[in-house]
């Protein structure tokens, strides 16, 4: 089935979606879908209105016109986390199950939150501590820990990476990598880290100006010229640190290099899909070993 061709079976359909604010347009007839365990990313500049399309899934925004069809249950991870401060960690987890309606032992077991802290073991030893002294990284554990608490099947994810060291961005996308494998939950990944979201995920949308400017599987549109170009480029690329003296590593780019080399990612360096996200988990530990 062609990525733009939605089935009765998608866990996600969105059809001919436009979302205004005012008199401006946001969104412009978008239209995807999202399969029953699929990892898809969502990537493309600021400003592009990848966080309205979260928002507009999620139910926080009405469309202009268009559908969003859901047929699982949904939570959503917001950008910049958004914790309770004041609460404990603990706390802020039993709040991502306040919807759910069970009573008596269905009700406690619904907010029992030990699963959650054996998908995300680095929340143990903060548990009691108060959600607005974490560091940023703990905080977005909290984040996707309290959107896991209401058993979603598909969870969406905006801006996984943003103000994140690359080291606790890897130990984050093992995590969701392993919740995708283990319990088949669906992820909608978010994200201007290109790079990392074509990585993680199997297929991909980008939107630029509110538009679906292109969609595929993850791997063609690493080695599509175009995006590579806008969104793989040598500033997102993985070279060696100066040394001591402050000289550019080994495989930096000269001049020369500047001007002539080909952004296009060669045969066999991107790996995508299911199998294959542990490639950037690697890239960005290599990163943080390099730096130190």
């Amino acid at each position: 089935m062609n990525a733009s061709q939605p089935s009765r079976s998608d866990a996600v359909e969105v059809r001919d979606l436009v979302v205004r604010y005012g008199a401006a347009t946001a969104l412009d007839s978008v239209s995807l879908r999202v399969a029953p365990g699929e990892m898809v990313a969502l990537v493309g500049p600021n400003g592009a209105g990848k966080s309205t399309l979260v928002n507009t899934l999620t139910g926080i925004l009405t469309p202009a016109s268009g559908s969003v069809v859901v047929r699982a249950r949904i939570a959503q991870v917001p950008e910049g986390r958004q914790m309770f401060g004041d609460l404990t960690v603990d706390d802020n987890l039993r709040l991502g199950a306040w919807q759910l309606r069970g009573r008596g032992k269905s009700r406690r077991k619904q907010r029992d939150t030990s699963w959650v802290y054996e998908l995300l073991p680095d929340l143990v030893r903060v548990r009691d501590r108060k959600a607005g002294g974490l560091s940023g990284g703990q905080q977005q554990m909290v984040a996707v820990g309290r959107a896991l608490m209401s058993r979603p099947e598909v969870l969406v994810i905006d801006e996984l990476s943003l103000g994140l060291a690359p080291l606790i961005v890897a130990d984050l996308a093992e995590h969701l990598t392993e919740l995708n494998r283990e319990q088949g939950t669906a992820v909608v990944l978010i994200e201007q880290n290109a790079r990392l979201a074509l990585d993680l995920c199997s297929r991909a949308y980008v939107l630029e100006a509110g538009r679906i400017a292109a969609e595929g599987d993850s791997a063609d549109l690493a080695a599509s010229p175009d995006i590579a170009r806008a969104y793989l480029g040598e500033a997102q690329g993985l070279p060696s640190p100066p040394d001591a003296q402050g000289a550019p590593g080994p495989d930096a780019p000269g001049p020369d290099d500047r001007a002539t080399a080909d952004p296009v990612p060669t045969p066999g360096t991107v790996k995508t899909g299911r199998g294959n996200q542990d490639t950037a988990v690697q890239a960005a530990r290599a990163t943080t070993r390099e730096a130190k």
